[in-house]
């Protein structure tokens, strides 16, 4: 369908003048919900579009139409010519032209979503209901459960009017296993959660579904018995969900353009140290080192190939996330991290698959090589700023003592200013695991995303009881 489209839209912009750039969004949802052995949820939406945007007297103007006919886009450009006109006297500076960018030509569709569209609903609500349900047999202490299982199915076409004529189709399946267990009247909650970009083979690769019941149920009954840690300055060992967490959080916004033109931390610290030499950061449309990344996407929402951008090499901050805007801004090529939910939203600059590259060490040495800390693994909430400066809360922490790892604590929380911990970082290990692709990433609007990396080793604010 996108294909199609994109012949249509290519043809509407052939007959325009000045920058157009034409996308169409269409996406189809499915969600099922069960809880307590009930069907608490299962719906299918549809939703699609054309977004429009101009570049008219040095400023954008933007339209969008619900509407896939030649005569309904054209309206939608002129709206967005007069939207231009009518608000570039506003504009403090003017955009005098957008740099030249690898602009993509032709169509990139994932074969994986053909594979899922071929299960039915009843389906995926018999895989939420059996799973849910094995998960309250686990144990008897485990009083309640839920599953949940949801898929995206976008389909987007791009043209522009100085050569971007491209399509693609992706799938973006996630699931997620929550166990609630009681003992005396106190509560404990576990959850596990996947989400990729592919198909179901991608998603439940190995025995991971099993393991996700396994893992919730386990977990939520550790946490009952489990005490809490002492406060202060520790020195932790971050599982590949918190290091996600981390760079996506606390140093992944910070250097999107926009947040960096608005006066973040990373404003004017291109080519300066902000790590230890054990930290190379990047952020790519590709799933890079382990397959099915739920941010993997071929091309941004203006045509630009998604490439990798490398961030931080070996400690030193060398790159900003740039749309084509930002990039003319400063001067560089734009780094494909354009990024629009659906047709009537502007692409704004978004990360996709961010994470630290893996070292040369191992989880098993990494704890031998520690007198007293904690391993830290299942990111729960949290908040960080533009100042870099974070506070996450983690669901399963261990203790580590004399080179081995203990019992499981509950109630931990780290903090601290990303840069500085990452100047912390002794050990970097060669696992790597793609840990935050369920879920959404919020800026004004929604982006699937994905986060993760190896474990790293490195100094934290440990929050917990006093000693």
């Amino acid at each position: 369908m996108a294909a199609e489209i994109r012949k249509l839209l290519k043809q509407v912009v052939d007959q325009q003048t000045g920058f157009v750039e034409l996308r169409y969004s269409g996406k189809t949802s499915r969600s099922v919900v069960v809880e307590k052995g009930k069907v608490e949820a299962a719906s299918v939406k549809r939703r699609c579009g054309v977004g429009v945007r101009v570049l008219e007297q040095g400023t954008w103007g933007f339209s969008s139409t619900g509407a896939t006919d030649e005569a309904s886009i054209t309206r939608a450009i002129k709206r967005a010519k007069d939207a231009a006109r009518a608000s570039a006297g506003q504009r403090q500076a003017s955009i005098s032209t957008l740099p030249p960018a690898a602009l993509a030509q032709g169509d990139f569709d994932d074969p994986s979503a053909v594979e899922v569209d071929a299960i039915s609903l009843d389906e995926k609500l018999d895989l939420a209901r059996i799973t849910e349900e094995r998960t309250r047999a686990e144990s008897p202490r485990i009083t309640s459960a839920s599953c949940a299982y949801s898929e995206i199915d976008e389909r987007k076409a791009i043209v522009t009017s100085d050569g971007a004529d491209t399509s693609f189709r992706i799938l973006r399946p996630e699931f997620r296993v929550q166990a609630v267990a009681e003992s005396k009247g106190i509560l404990s909650v576990a959850n596990e959660s996947i989400g990729v970009t592919g198909n179901w083979d991608c998603l439940f690769r190995g025995d991971r579904k099993s393991k996700m019941v396994s893992d919730a149920a386990k977990f939520a009954i550790d946490l009952l018995e489990a005490e809490k840690p002492a406060g202060g300055r520790a020195t932790v060992i971050l599982a590949p969900s918190i290091v996600g967490l981390l760079v996506h959080e606390a140093i992944g916004h910070t250097v999107e353009a926009d947040f960096v033109q608005s006066g973040s931390v990373a404003q004017g610290k291109i080519g300066q140290r902000v790590g230890s030499d054990l930290v190379t950061l990047c952020d790519s449309g590709f799933s890079e080192y382990a397959g099915g990344a739920g941010g993997t996407m071929p091309i941004d929402d203006e045509g630009v190939y998604t490439k990798r951008a490398t961030i931080i090499d070996k400690g030193i901050l060398t790159s900003y996330l740039h749309n084509r805007e930002s990039a003319a801004h400063f001067g560089v090529e734009p780094t494909g991290n354009a990024r629009a939910w659906d047709f009537c939203d502007q692409p704004i600059i978004r990360m996709r698959n961010t994470y630290l590259e893996p070292g040369d060490s191992t989880l098993d040495q990494m704890i031998a090589g520690m007198q007293d800390g904690y391993l830290l693994d299942g990111p729960k909430n949290g908040q960080a700023d533009a100042t870099g400066e974070f506070m996450f809360a983690v669901q399963n922490a261990w203790r580590i003592k004399n080179g081995k790892r203990g019992p499981l604590v509950k109630g931990v929380t780290l903090s601290g200013v990303a840069f500085d911990v990452m100047q912390t970082v002794d050990a970097v290990s060669s696992e790597f695991r793609w840990e935050l692709g369920s879920g959404y990433c919020g800026k004004g609007q929604p982006a699937k995303v994905d986060a993760g990396g190896p474990y790293v080793r490195c100094q934290v604010l440990l929050g917990g009881t006093q000693e």
